[in-house]
């Protein structure tokens, strides 16, 4: 492979994301973990899966940052899960530790690599991300809008029993409570699910959305979702390696944008070789914006919680 992309963090979402990466033939994997053992063992029985899933992706695991380097995406799932009821900002002092310490080291190795964070509380966790790789804003992207935006059509799709092929939706803001789910945008065919759904049960949609990674939290009671981020954070991957100009809801640092400034928030954005190429700005209603400044607010609660 041409590519190479490292993983950090060889738990389910590390190594699912692996998984995904290499049966694809996106790229050449590594794995990395502080665990001594599991990032080898896990790359080990991915690499003898790979004849029976037919791909020539090379993956190996480490526990030493050296093996990232050269790496063209690093894709940081490092942190510990959520537990039945703790919420993504209860993980906020423990995982800003590691992402500072996880991204000091990517950086050294992999200076021109594009960052997609996954651990939570997602946003805050892009804030430490970014000032400790003093990585130029359009390369440090937080997957957060497509996994909410893939729940929220999967819910559509389940409520009007039509294909998920059919779905798309759109999902701002913050990774959590305050995400803003916008149902104008959200569509079956092209037609707006306003036209297809009563307000209570677009409402009840946006409720288990909103809720969709405590229900799986509270599902499992030992950990958190897995598969769905990891197939969130290769989309983003896919499009920067392909540099597919793909149009997807991600954490992006805004400028100004959205009358949002100096924060990570879910906003629509142009997925290429170079990162975040083109920050979308569409119009929203009073309403929406007003959803979007409170999820912005609750995203700077916690940033300011942080200490460098």
């Amino acid at each position: 492979m041409d590519k190479k992309v490292t993983v950090v963090g060889a738990g389910h979402v590390g190594a699912t994301t692996a998984q995904r990466l290499a049966e694809k033939e996106l790229c050449d994997v590594v794995l990395i973990d502080i665990v001594e053992g599991v990032p080898q063992g896990k790359a080990l029985d991915l690499a003898e899966a790979a004849p029976i899933e037919k791909h020539d992706a090379k993956i190996t695991g480490s526990n030493k940052y050296e093996a990232s380097e050269g790496s063209d995406v690093v894709i940081i799932t490092a942190g510990i899960p959520r537990k039945p009821g703790m919420s993504r900002d209860d993980l906020l002092s423990t995982n800003a530790s590691i992402m500072k310490s996880v991204t000091e080291n990517i950086a050294a190795f992999s200076p021109d690599a594009v960052l997609i964070i996954v651990s939570n509380p997602l946003d805050a966790m892009c804030h430490v991300a970014y000032k400790a790789s003093n990585f130029h804003r359009n390369r440090v992207i937080g997957m957060a809008g497509v996994l909410d935006s893939a729940r929220f059509r999967a819910f559509i799709s389940m409520e009007l029993n039509v294909s998920v092929e059919n779905t798309h939706a759109f999902v701002l803001g913050g990774h959590g409570d305050t995400m803003v789910p916008l149902p104008r945008y959200s569509t079956v065919a092209g037609i707006p699910i306003t036209e297809l759904l009563s307000k209570e049960r677009i409402d009840a949609l946006i409720e288990r959305t909103r809720n969709g990674g405590a229900e799986i939290v509270g599902l499992l009671k030992t950990g958190s979702a897995y598969y769905a981020p990891a197939s969130a954070a290769v989309e983003m991957a896919e499009a920067v390696l392909k540099d597919k100009k793909k149009i997807l809801p991600c954490a992006a640092y805004l400028k100004g944008e959205y009358g949002i400034n100096d924060l990570f928030i879910g906003v629509p954005v142009k997925l290429g070789s170079n990162g975040i190429e083109e920050i979308i700005q569409i119009t929203l209603t009073d309403e929406e914006n007003a959803a979007l400044q409170k999820s912005a607010d609750a995203v700077k609660e916690l940033v300011l919680k942080i200490e460098y």
